[in-house]
C-alpha cells in the first residue's frame, strides 16, 4: 500500500469510527482506490470490545475480490472520556434482550439529588487513612447523615465509582448527600454513612492515561476494602460494625467489584448490589458457587442495567444464573444506557431498600 493510499484508508476508518455515523455501518465495508497500476480493493472490518473499544482492521484484497494479507492500517480506538460509544451493539457489544428484562420500579421523580431548602443537612467531608495494602496515604468520601452523633451508632454503605473516576465521582454523577438528605427527610430512607473511596488500589491512584490499564489496581482493593478502608471507618466514626449493617454497591467497575467482594465475603456484606456491572464482574458460578448460602445469608442482592447498555450481558448472566439456582435478587432493567442517569436512579432505590 501506498502512503497515499494508506492516508485514504485511514480517512475511511475515521469516519466509520465516528460515533456519529455509528448507527450506519457495523460488520464489513470495502473500499476500492484507483490507480495507474489498477484498482485495489480493501475489507475494512469492525470489532466492538469491552467498554466500546473498537478496532478496526483493513485487509487488501485481489482485483477479483480474494483476501491477501493484512496491512498496517489496523488501530483501536477507546471511547472518549464520558462518552458511551452507541451503535447498532451499543457500547461495549450487541443487546439482546430477554423477556423478564423490564423495570422493577418507575422512573423516580426529577430532582432526586437537588439540595432541598426546609431540611435537615447531613455533611460531606473528604478525609484521608492509611492503606498498608498500597504503602501510601489514601483519601475518600464519607457522607455523615443528618443530625449525626456519636451517641447513636449508624448502618454504612460503600459506594464504589467506576473504570475513569476515583473517589469524587459519585458526587458527580449524582449528589449522594442530597440524594440521601431528600430520601431521610421522607422517610424513606434509614439514616446511613456513605463511603465512597477509591477503588484503584496503587499509589498513583489518579484516573491518568490509559485508565483501562488499571484492572490489577481494582482488584487489588479488596484487601484495602477489607483490611483498611472498613476498620479506618470503624475507628473514625459511630457505626453498628457487623455484617447486617454494612452493605456494598457501585456503577460499571465499581458494580464488578462489588458483586466480586460482597459476594465473596457475606460475613462481612448482608447487602450487595451492582449498578450496570463491568466486565470485571466474575462468572456467575464462580460468584455465587453456593446458592443455598447466598440465599441464607444476603439481606439484598440488587442487580440493575440500562436496555441501551452494551455491558447489559453482564448483568443478564449473573441475573439468569440467580433465578436459575432459586437465589433471591432485585432484577431492574430501566431505559437508559451506561449512564449517570442509570446509576443515580439505581442509588435512589437501593437505599430506600437497605438496613430494613
Amino acid at each position: 500500500m501506498t502512503k497515499t493510499q494508506f492516508a485514504l484508508l485511514s480517512v475511511v476508518i475515521g469516519l466509520l469510527a465516528s460515533p456519529a455515523r455509528a448507527a450506519d455501518v457495523a460488520g464489513q465495508w470495502r473500499a476500492e482506490f484507483e490507480s495507474p497500476r489498477g484498482i485495489h480493493k480493501y475489507l475494512v472490518s469492525q470489532k466492538v470490545g469491552d467498554f466500546g473499544a473498537t478496532e478496526f482492521v483493513a485487509t487488501q484484497a485481489s482485483a477479483a475480490g480474494a483476501a491477501s494479507v493484512d496491512t498496517p492500517a489496523a488501530r483501536t480506538t477507546p471511547p472518549a472520556a464520558g462518552r458511551a460509544l452507541r451503535g447498532p451493539g451499543g457500547f461495549g457489544g450487541p443487546i439482546q434482550l430477554q423477556p423478564d428484562d423490564k423495570p422493577a420500579f418507575d422512573d423516580p421523580p426529577s430532582g432526586i439529588d437537588t439540595k432541598r431548602d426546609g431540611i435537615p443537612h447531613g455533611r460531606l467531608e473528604m478525609i484521608e487513612y492509611e492503606s498498608k495494602t498500597v504503602g501510601t496515604a489514601r483519601k475518600m468520601q464519607v457522607y455523615t447523615p443528618p443530625g449525626y452523633s456519636k451517641a447513636r451508632k449508624y448502618p454504612v454503605l460503600y459506594l464504589l465509582h467506576g473504570i475513569g473516576g476515583d473517589e469524587t465521582e459519585w458526587q458527580r454523577f449524582a449528589h449522594p448527600d442530597a440524594l440521601l438528605d431528600n430520601l431521610i427527610a421522607d422517610g424513606k430512607s434509614v439514616p446511613m454513612i456513605v463511603v465512597m473511596p477509591n477503588g484503584r488500589a496503587q499509589k498513583n491512584d489518579r484516573a491518568e492515561g490509559n485508565v483501562f490499564a488499571g484492572g490489577p489496581a481494582f482488584a487489588a482493593f479488596e484487601r484495602d476494602l477489607l483490611d483498611d478502608v472498613i476498620p479506618a471507618i470503624e475507628s473514625r466514626y459511630s457505626v453498628q460494625a457487623d455484617r447486617e449493617h454494612r452493605a456494598l454497591a457501585g456503577l460499571s467497575m465499581g458494580g464488578g467489584q462489588s458483586l466480586n467482594f460482597g459476594l465473596a465475603h457475606m460475613d462481612t456484606f448482608a447487602w450487595v448490589g451492582g449498578f450496570s456491572s463491568a466486565p470485571n464482574t466474575k462468572p456467575p458460578e464462580q460468584l455465587v458457587p453456593d446458592p443455598a448460602a447466598a440465599t441464607r445469608s444476603l439481606k439484598l442482592l440488587w442487580l440493575s442495567c440500562g436496555n441501551k447498555d452494551g455491558l447489559i450481558r453482564i448483568s443478564q448472566g449473573v441475573h439468569a444464573y440467580l433465578k436459575d439456582k432459586g437465589v433471591p435478587h432485585v432484577w431492574h432493567v430501566d431505559g437508559n444506557g451506561h449512564d449517570a442517569t442509570h446509576w443515580r436512579n439505581s442509588l435512589y432505590y437501593f437505599a430506600q431498600k437497605l438496613f430494613r
